[in-house]
């Protein structure tokens, strides 16, 4: 109308330190206080905005019932930050993934009956000692960071944590130089403790990773990187077999290399925030952050409503914790248990385990990952159905040839299936679990309101580690099935 006082339109300006059109340092929030669309003339579709409203409003706004950009939402060039949750979903399960590989370094060489002179049950049971040491603190910590900011923001958490990681792993590079012959029982205590330690520092690091790739959409991107991070610890494991002159020296170059792995992550963590991409996502959770700041000051309350989140989210953290429930509940500690039948099969003795299972497993996870980028199914609903069917793994890993260090199998004593159906086994655990465990995650955070997907998110991670910690203890009862239930 005539008379009508219009607010005035934002400027190009006036946005630029939201990283569309400068890369110039952000302004605060309470610099924002013009309204950021005016009722036009003859559009009666256009409602006047302000900054309190759904901060996706920012970015676009409806004339009849079309959708126009107010601003230019920014792209993720080159995928640039994609690759970089990628490297962090690497780091995130480095730890674990370089202890569990270098069984062999702990098993047959520090922990050895040849190297130590004695017998012990250290090395007998070593990775379930490990998986029970480092999933306890990871599942702690997961669940805690839900619900209290451990050390602060996000990147207090992140940072530290890596810093944490890489100091224990110079200790643990310190331990394998050390002549530890005679003190077996020091040996294996320091390293649990420092496993314990290191996951405490992963837990928070893995979850705070996840509520970052949440609010950016990009869980998927961290759990192709953590498959990746198995695929790479394999292939530098077999390689450090190959080419190092002794055990001690080859776990010497594979755990440096995981040093080397976590200093990347230290150092790209900080270029985040050098990208418009990801300084995008940020202002607009921080907008959000701030309007809740605004409506508790007019006595709304705006307590996180935690239940209402898991609440909506649960069937996908459910499929979470069973894929990897029963992934752990096999691997690594029955499947790289189990040994060659044939003493003439393609992949010679000494790199049998590693191939079949270490191997095998984290590459057809990896690509059972990339596998959702292509489609999607099943959908949310119907996921549950193909994850409760891998359960059928479990009782097809014990018909393998599965014999676990110093026990008597009585379970089916006589009948094993052959290297080959072991093997494809191998292929498809690996397979289903990447896939599966993916579209889980993907689902999870989508099952809320945006605003809640960090959250969500985090819950889902939370639900991982869970189901990881589960598997872990469930595998402990594999040994004692085989030895005391005689059939066949």
């Amino acid at each position: 109308m005539a008379g009508e006082k219009r607010a005035p339109l934002a400027s190009i300006d006036d946005f630029s330190s939201i990283c569309y059109y400068s890369p110039g340092r952000p302004k605060k929030l309470s610099d924002f206080s013009m309204p950021l669309l005016r009722k036009g003339e003859q559009d009666g579709g256009i409602e006047l905005m302000e900054n309190s409203e759904n901060v996706e409003n920012i970015a676009k706004y409806n004339v009849n019932k079309k959708l126009r950009p107010l601003v230019k939402v920014p792209q993720d060039r080159f995928n640039l930050v994609y690759l970089i949750l990628v490297i962090h979903g690497v780091g995130t399960l480095m730890p674990w993934n370089m202890f569990i590989t270098a069984k062999d370094y702990f098993v047959s060489y520090k922990l050895s009956e040849k190297y130590t002179g004695q017998q012990s049950e250290y090395a007998a049971n070593f990775l379930q000692y490990i998986g029970f040491a480092a999933q306890i603190p990871n599942v702690f910590f997961n669940w805690f960071n839900i619900f209290i900011q451990i050390g602060g923001s996000l990147k207090t958490r992140i940072v530290w944590s890596i810093v944490i990681e890489v100091i224990l792993f110079i200790f643990t590079v310190v331990l394998a130089m050390l002549d530890t012959s005679e003190y077996p029982g020091v040996f294996f205590w320091l390293t649990i403790a420092s496993v314990v330690v290191i996951n405490m520092a992963g837990g928070i690091y893995q979850n705070s990773v996840y509520g970052i790739a949440a609010k950016l959409d990009y869980t998927g991107a961290v759990v192709l990187g953590s498959n990746i991070s198995g695929t790479f610890t394999s292939i530098i494991n077999l390689i450090s077999l190959a080419m190092a002159p002794s055990e001690r020296t080859a776990a010497i170059y594979y755990f440096i290399t995981a040093l080397f792995v976590l200093l990347t992550c230290f150092d790209t963590y900080f270029a985040l925030p050098l990208t418009k991409f990801y300084r995008y996502h940020e202002m607009m959770s921080a907008r959000e952050q701030e309007n809740k700041r605004q409506a508790g000051r007019r006595g709304v309350s705006q307590r996180t409503p935690y239940f209402a989140i898991l609440k909506k989210c649960f069937p996908q953290c459910f499929n979470v914790f069973m894929v990897f429930f029963v992934t752990l509940a096999i691997f690594p500690a029955v499947h790289s248990d189990v040994k060659m039948v044939n003493p003439d099969f393609v992949i010679p003795d000494k790199y049998f385990v590693g191939v079949t299972c270490f191997l095998t497993f984290n590459l057809f996870a990896m690509l059972g990952n990339m596998v959702p980028g292509l489609f999607q199914w099943p959908g949310p609903k119907y996921l549950w159905v193909p994850v409760m069917l891998r359960i059928l793994f479990i009782p097809f890993f014990l018909l393998c040839n599965y014999q676990p260090k110093d026990i008597t199998r009585v379970f089916m004593p006589n009948f094993a299936f052959d290297d080959w159906t072991y093997w494809s086994g191998g292929v498809l655990l690996g397979l289903t679990s990447g896939y599966y465990s993916s579209l889980a995650m993907m689902y999870c955070p989508r099952c809320v309101e945006t605003e809640y997907a960090p959250i969500a998110g985090m819950f889902g991670a939370a639900f991982l580690i869970t189901g990881i910690f589960a598997g872990i203890n469930f595998s402990l009862l594999m040994p004692i099935l085989v030895s005391k239930v005689a059939i066949g």
